[in-house]
């Protein structure tokens, strides 16, 4: 097995693109073995402004693997299917439970509430569901928010600067700053 780090985005119809390929894009840059898992297997998915994700594999397939991270992208279609999906929402608490990564953004705080993990977090979202989130430990409007070993976003616009702060958590500033270079941001 690879000594790679391992990162796992589930993925459902209606998922926002520009979260889901810039998390996955910049992680693949950054060396980390990524698995796009798709919740209804490894049909192709259609996300909310049309673009089509080919998953690497089926979620269940993979759920029992070990992952360094659980990185979970927006858009209230997918967030509202992954809500609904007991083994994903299980296996969110026990990562919270055992302090592993976990990260979330736009809508995809919401899955996290459905795992019950929200009133243990500051967190951020996308504000057009912040309404849904006053229950949380605090709310915070940053665009990125880390407490303990959960990492919450705002939404598309900042889902570089969410790749990103993964990228440094898990691997360290000096590979952030490699993968800044690659993307010509120093």
């Amino acid at each position: 097995m690879s000594d790679a780090i391992r990162v796992l985005v589930p993925l459902s119809p209606g998922v926002e693109e520009m979260e889901a390929v810039t998390l996955i894009d910049v992680m693949r840059r950054a060396g980390f073995e990524v698995v796009a898992a798709g919740v209804d297997g490894t049909d192709p998915i259609k996300g909310s402004n049309g673009v089509v994700i080919l998953p690497d594999a089926g979620l269940a397939e993979v759920m029992d693997q070990p992952f360094d991270l659980l990185a979970i992208p927006g858009g209230i279609p997918n967030t509202e299917r992954l809500r609904t999906e007991e083994p994903l929402l299980a296996l969110i608490r026990q990562r919270y439970e055992s302090g592993q990564w976990v990260a979330a953004i736009c809508a995809a705080p919401r899955v996290l509430d459905a795992a019950g993990i929200v009133d243990k977090i500051e967190l951020t979202s996308h504000p057009v569901v912040a309404d849904t989130l006053t229950h949380a430990k605090a709310y915070r409007e940053d665009a990125v928010v880390v407490d303990g070993k959960v990492v919450t976003s705002r939404g598309a616009g900042t889902a570089l600067d969410w790749s990103l702060q993964l990228v440094e958590l898990l691997a360290g500033p000096q590979k952030r700053e490699a993968v800044e270079a690659m993307l010509a941001l120093r």
